[in-house]
């Protein structure tokens, strides 16, 4: 069993500990990074209240590009489907025709 890291990140101006496997530290460290920096392109960009709007607008933005991506890998794999169907069928009918 491995050894548990205790890190910091910080996160729109709050400090938060954690206590991670090593092998996450770097996607946490990335993740947060990302996050610091679309909050402030949103500070900069938006009339925004609070952290709250800002942190809000990040999680949307974040869980919109992962919905995203569902959607574009489930058109990709019907695309792919089809076209195996397609071939499946073209190798059939040459294989048929004797």
């Amino acid at each position: 069993m491995s050894e548990k890291l205790k890190i910091k990140l910080s996160i729109a101006d709050r400090v938060y500990p954690l206590t991670i496997d090593p092998s996450q530290e770097e996607g946490l460290r990335k993740a947060a990074k990302n996050i610091e920096q679309l909050a402030k392109k949103f500070e900069q960009s938006y009339a925004v209240r609070d952290k709250q709007d800002v942190l809000a607008m990040c999680a949307l933005q974040f869980a919109s590009k992962i919905e995203q991506r569902g959607i574009d890998q489930t058109e990709n794999n019907k695309e792919a489907t089809d076209r195996l169907k397609a071939l499946e069928q073209l190798v059939a009918s040459k294989l048929s025709v004797k």
